[in-house]
Formats: C-alpha cells, structure tokens, sequence
C-alpha cells in the first residue's frame, strides 16, 4: 500500500527577522539581520556583559488580550501567535477533533516564569508566588495550549531534544498522519529564553559568538573567523495534513513533507560525533522516505549555529553524503532559536520550494568560508526551481532530525 503523502497547507511565524511569516520571508532574502544588543531585566550585578541576541521583533504579548498575555509565558505567547496565523493561513479547517493533534516542540519551556518566579520566592516569599507559576514554566504547555485553543484531541505532544525539538516535532506530526491517528497536525517549536542565566551558561562554556561589538555581523555560520552561537527566541508552526484530506478541502498546497529522519550520535552531551555518523543517518533516512537520490536535493538549510567544531562536523557530514553541495545558513540572520529553531528552517524550506529561491547566508563577506568547509554556501539570493531542500536540525545530546521537502508540483513524480 502506497505511503500517505503529507502535505504543508498553513504557515507561521514570529522571529527576530519579522512578527509574521511574510516579513520574516522577506528580510531573510534582503539579508537582513534580526539580531540586536540590548540589557536585560535582572542583568544587573551578574557580572555579564550587555549581550546579543535574536529577540523577537515583535511582542507577542501585544497580539493576545492583555489578561491572557500576563496568564502565558513569552513562548506560549509566541506559539499562539503563530499558530493563529499558521490556522488562518490553512483556511481554518474544519476537522474531527478526534483526527487533530498538536505538536510543539521546545528545549527548555517556560524558563522566564521559572527565573521570575524564583526571585519572587526569594524576595517577597512563598504566598507572593503565583499560582499559575507551573502551568507557565512547564514545557508541555504549549502544546496543551494549542490543543485546547483548537481542539485538537488526537494528542498533544511535546518533543523536548533540545536545537532538534521544533523539528522533531514536525517529524512527529508526519508520523502521526502516516500511522493514520490523524488527519492534521499543528506542528512546531517555540522558545525565549534569552535569560541572564542561560547566556551565562552559555557563556561558561564558550559557546557564544564573540563578535559583540557589531551585532548584525554575530551570527557567523561558517565563516573562516566564527566562534559562537547567537541566541534567538519565536516560535514557528506548519499545519500539515495528508494530502487526500487537503484535496477534500480544496486547500493550496504549499509544499510536501516528503521525507523525515531521525537519529542519534550516542556519543557526547554536547559534542557532535567525529565521524558524523549520526548525522548522516538521519538524512539518509529522511533521503529514503522520500524516494530521492542525494542528487535530487536542490539545496541543503544547515544547521549551522556558528559554532567552530559543529559548523565543520556538519559541513563534513553533508559532504560526504551531497559532495559540494548548495548550502544556506538562516541562523547568519535569526540567531539561534533553540527549541524553534528546527520548525522556522523548515517553514523556510517550504518557503524555498514554493517561491524557487534560496536565501543568503549573511555575514561570510569579510573573511569568507572556512577553507575546510567545502560547500558551496550561498552568500546572494539565489532564484532557481528548488525541486527539493533538506533542512537539518541537530541537538546537544546528539539528536538529529533532517527533514525533506518538495514543491508541491513535483508530488507525482519526486521518485529517482
């Protein structure tokens, strides 16, 4: 029996680049930056200097009514925020809520509750805490939240694998409507937890983009001068369905999940594996779902935080398995997202098929590729078919997640 066939039909965002899919989409291919400097709340006296960061360029607290928006932390704001978008943008299905689920992935959930909370305890004590402190800081509430705001009764699911959550999640989502448990899938990731804590630990180990004097420049993925990662927060969310349900509705197709891998380096907590073995497992995997050659794939959205070893692990990885392949690198513009991070590259590689174009990688001009890098990492917007992008998301932990997808006009015939 043939595979069911899974299709993207809505979209949204909000991220560092925009406060919606379309402004996102067209800063990305302007090359423009969404990361900034700035102070954070309780920074003072932590020893930590004025930070860089991917914040969201718009609130989302200020799309949500007030009372409910002091109810939510910034992540679950950020998820409905796009998910309302990514509903209407579907056509505001009607469907069994018995054959919906939501899926959101996240890598460490409402930490800003968590840390505000905590100071209150300490400062003002036990009865000034708030009685909504855990269902703001759990990380499975944003996909409870999506559920109840939807309906979505087939399940609501939390995949917590740190940088591959938001992707994992999306995987997840294609799993569940080829087993036949549902009919659609709101699926994603969400994070902000841009906090004097986690850049501080961040910091500590050296993770970090040392480029703090230029923020717009930070983000260096793949760059011969790179040292760090820039930390970003928003959240992305696709509603996918199979594609026989999406015909019944007559809904526009924006491009085809065609493929899904999944694996794991079992190596190191925050090391990638030497050998990349992992890594290339799950786009094999996800090669394979798709009936597709590595040859077939227009271009690759790496994962590519910036970081000196992970960068070159990757760029080793792809190359064995694609040789000089195109290469993009989003994270240049966005930072960071963590959690997101894996659901907007998707949401941009749907993008890439759709509109035929890969988007830039910024910041590669001054000292240009590592030379031990060997892709062809595209440094200009590049307008051509994209038959086919693969979008990898990998975590600390050595949890990898590629994703395969297709333009829509290729459904019938993306078999090598």
């Amino acid at each position: 029996m043939a595979a069911t066939e899974v299709v993207v039909t809505g979209l949204g965002a909000i991220t560092p680049l925009g406060g919606d899919v379309g402004s996102t989409w067209e800063a990305l291919l302007a090359g423009e930056s969404g990361i900034r400097g700035d102070t954070l709340p309780g920074q003072e006296e932590t020893g930590l200097p004025d930070p860089v960061a991917g914040t969201m360029a718009a609130d989302p607290a200020t799309s949500l009514p007030p009372v409910r928006a002091r109810r939510l932390d910034r992540a679950q704001q950020a998820v409905l925020v796009a998910t309302a978008e990514a509903w209407t943008d579907a056509g505001a299905p009607e469907v069994d809520p018995d054959r919906l689920a939501s899926a959101i992935g996240t890598g460490i959930g409402g930490v800003r509750t968590l840390l505000k909370e905590d100071d209150v305890l300490e400062a003002s004590g036990a009865r000034r805490v708030s009685p909504r402190t855990v269902p703001m800081l759990m990380p499975n509430a944003a996909a409870a939240l999506v559920s109840i705001e939807y309906g979505a009764r087939a399940g609501a699911y939390t995949p917590v694998s740190a940088c591959a959550s938001g992707a994992e999640a999306i995987a997840l989502g294609a799993r569940l409507i080829r087993a036949g448990e549902a009919d659609l899938v709101i699926a994603g990731g969400t994070e902000a937890a841009i906090t004097p804590l986690t850049l501080a630990g961040f910091a500590r180990a050296q993770a970090l983009s040392r480029w703090t004097a230029d923020p717009a420049s930070a983000s260096r993925p793949f760059a011969a001068d790179r040292g760090g990662f820039v930390l970003g927060e928003g959240a992305a969310v696709l509603v996918l369905e199979s594609a026989a349900h999406a015909a019944a509705r007559g809904v526009h197709v924006h491009a085809v999940l065609a493929g899904v891998g999944i694996a794991a380096d079992a190596h190191h907590i925050t090391a990638p594996a030497p050998d990349g073995a992992g890594q290339i497992s799950a786009m094999r995997k996800a090669l394979a779902q798709a009936g597709l050659e590595p040859g077939r794939i227009s271009h690759v959205n790496a994962h590519a935080t910036g970081t000196p070893v992970g960068d070159l692990a990757e760029a080793r990885a792809i190359g064995q398995l694609f040789g000089r392949a195109t290469t993009t690198a989003p994270k240049a513009s966005l930072g960071h997202l963590f959690g997101a991070a894996g659901a907007i590259e998707a949401l941009l590689a749907v993008l890439s098929v759709e509109h035929g174009v890969v988007p830039p990688t910024r910041n590669l001009s001054m000292a240009g590729v590592d030379p031990e890098i060997t892709l062809d990492v595209v440094t200009e917007r590049r307008d051509a078919p994209q038959e086919a992008v693969l979008s990898n998301s990998f975590g600390f932990g050595g949890q990898n997640v590629s994703l395969v997808v297709t333009a829509a006009r290729h459904r019938a015939s993306r078999a090598a």
